[in-house]
């Protein structure tokens, strides 16, 4: 079922992914991955998974951004000018192909909240039936990011973490 915001916003995130590829302007493409990254961010918010919707909100809407023009500030501005040669005949065919292909894969995907498809019918029921039970912890999704995959969610943060001190470090100014 095809909701009447999902085209929109669907081309919408597909047109500020290209601009960031074609524009001549790091500081132009920044912004635009940054409006790539919210709109994706709304995408993830509207299929339910406000959780993914938030980070990518914060780290590549926000965050990433932030960062990038940060360094592009304080970068010459000569060297802020995009200079690629335009994509080789070997690109330009491969890569539809591949768009191509994935589609093609995607058709075998089961639809979307269907109550038989291998997560609702081996691991969701498992969490659902036990996870107050293995945790003590009353919200099931709670239970699963922090008890379940804690081991995942410390690495991610440790990566988050890793990010922003070498962003600041390289951003740091020197003394004289």
């Amino acid at each position: 079922m095809i909701f009447s915001y999902e085209i929109p916003l669907i081309l919408l995130t597909l047109a500020t992914a290209a601009g960031a590829i074609w524009v001549k302007d790091l500081i132009s493409s920044v912004l635009l991955l940054g409006t790539y990254s919210f709109f994706l961010s709304l995408v993830w918010a509207w299929l339910g998974a406000v959780d993914v919707a938030f980070v990518e909100a914060v780290v590549g809407a926000g965050l990433a951004t932030v960062l990038f023009l940060l360094t592009l500030f304080k970068t010459d501005p000569k060297d802020t000018r995009l200079r690629r040669p335009p994509p080789s005949l070997a690109t330009l065919i491969v890569f539809p192909l591949l768009g191509v292909l994935l589609l093609y894969a995607a058709s075998d995907l089961p639809e979307f909240g269907d109550p038989n498809s291998p997560a609702s019918v081996h691991i969701s029921p498992t969490y659902l039936e036990r996870s107050y039970q293995d945790t003590h912890t009353p919200n099931v999704v709670t239970s699963v990011l922090m008890d379940y995959r804690s081991l995942d969610t410390m690495v991610e943060t440790v990566v988050i973490f890793a990010s922003g001190i070498a962003c600041a470090l390289l951003l740091r100014r020197k003394e004289k």
